[in-house]
């Protein structure tokens, strides 16, 4: 009932500003999966599993293609989100569905540190890998930074370093797992502390490590009650957010709502991410889990999330736009019929697809995310199947 309310006035609903929308009747609430299709030529693979002797909470999958291999980066731990053993892990593939063992990419911290996914980014000849480090634990509500580690072949990576602002000083802010390039120049987001209040960041570093600068936006006004409770976490309405560049050239910036919308907030920016608008909602039914973002290598727009106006973090699906301004094409990647069992338990856990990122690799769409919070996969879908036809 919560869905079919929300789709009911996202279609009434006159989306001034909003940088994009979503065709009426795209998603059809009510219908197993929302109605949508399976992406043609859709695939899942399996990267880590949860067994009796091994961790059993997995999260934060990220994606990168580097030297012809494909990287994945996610936080582990032996039980529970966000707890003090929470550690990085990595895995490396030659073709997207053979899977390396876990290996270590930043350790469990001590004396109340936790590090947790930052996600990946390259200019080719050196890959880059984010840690986010929380110096009170993330339950404290402190906030924390970024550090990076580098490597030129994906095995040898050097001590972690701060990840640095255009004044020369560490960026006091928790990186957000998802750079993208846009007209020349990298784009994301950072929750600065104290607390985590997201803010558009953009640097020409090619290398993602220096010079970022905070592009000016005006966060949304939360209501009294959520304003209330966001005074003790200090966290803005518009958290983990992904990218795209719309036909127009203009950078668009798509939010998780933690106003319980179920909707997806958006900003853009036509300055080269200098200043943004101030986000709105959009009539994207979102299950407020992070999302990804991105564009096809035909120009087109997509979004990749589970579409569903209430909790539940599924289907997991893919969106297109040819402009980035309306899109009105979408698959499912995975849906609730094709979900494993949750097989052990832990704090924060729950049946979905949690946490989707995604990149374009060797002609695919490759998307990961944890699914149940415990298994490590990832759902690759033919660029063919997807794009826009002539």
């Amino acid at each position: 009932m919560v869905f079919k309310s929300l789709m009911l006035a996202a279609a009434s609903l006159t989306l001034a500003g909003a940088p994009y929308e979503v065709a009426p009747g795209l998603f059809q609430p009510g219908q197993p999966d929302l109605g949508l299709k399976p992406a043609p030529g859709a695939r899942t693979f399996t990267v880590f599993a949860p067994g009796e002797q091994t961790d059993r909470f997995s999260n934060g999958v990220v994606l990168i293609p580097f030297k012809g291999r494909l990287y994945v980066q996610w936080q582990s731990s032996a039980k529970d989100e966000d707890s003090a053993d929470t550690w990085v892990a990595y895995s490396v593939s030659d073709d997207g569905e053979t899977w390396s063992a876990p290996m270590e990419l930043a350790p469990a911290g001590r004396d109340g540190v936790m590090r947790s996914s930052g996600g990946w980014w390259t200019d080719g000849e050196t890959l880059i890998a984010y840690a986010n480090v929380w110096p009170e634990g993330f339950q404290s509500g402190a906030g924390g930074y970024a550090e990076y580690r580098t490597s030129r072949d994906g095995r040898d990576w050097s001590e972690p370093k701060r990840v640095m602002g255009a004044d020369g000083r560490p960026v006091e802010g928790v990186i957000e797992q998802d750079p993208h390039r846009i007209d020349g120049r990298v784009m994301t987001a950072f929750h600065l502390r104290p607390g985590m209040i997201a803010k558009p960041f953009f640097t020409d570093d090619p290398l993602g490590v220096s010079g970022w600068t905070q592009g000016k936006m005006e966060s949304l006004q939360r209501d009294a009650s959520a304003a209330a409770a966001a005074h003790e976490k200090r966290l803005s309405r518009e958290i983990e957010p992904s990218l795209y560049r719309r036909a127009d050239g203009c950078a668009v910036m798509v939010f998780r709502d933690e106003e319980l919308s179920f909707r997806q907030l958006a900003s853009e920016s036509c300055d080269r991410g200098v200043t943004w608008t101030t986000p709105v909602l959009t009539n994207m039914p979102d299950a407020r889990a992070k999302q990804s973002a991105g564009n096809l290598p035909d120009g087109s727009a997509y979004l990749v999330n589970a579409p569903n106006g209430d909790r539940p973090r599924m289907p997991l699906a893919v969106t297109v736009s040819h402009d980035g301004r309306r899109f009105d094409r979408s698959w499912m990647l995975r849906g609730g019929g094709d979900l494993q069992l949750l097989r052990h338990a832990g704090q924060y856990k729950r049946p979905g697809y949690h946490y989707p990122k995604s990149v374009v690799w060797n002609g695919h769409l490759y998307v990961g995310y944890a699914a149940n919070k415990e298994d490590v996969q990832v759902t690759r879908v033919p660029l063919a199947s997807i794009a826009r036809q002539p």
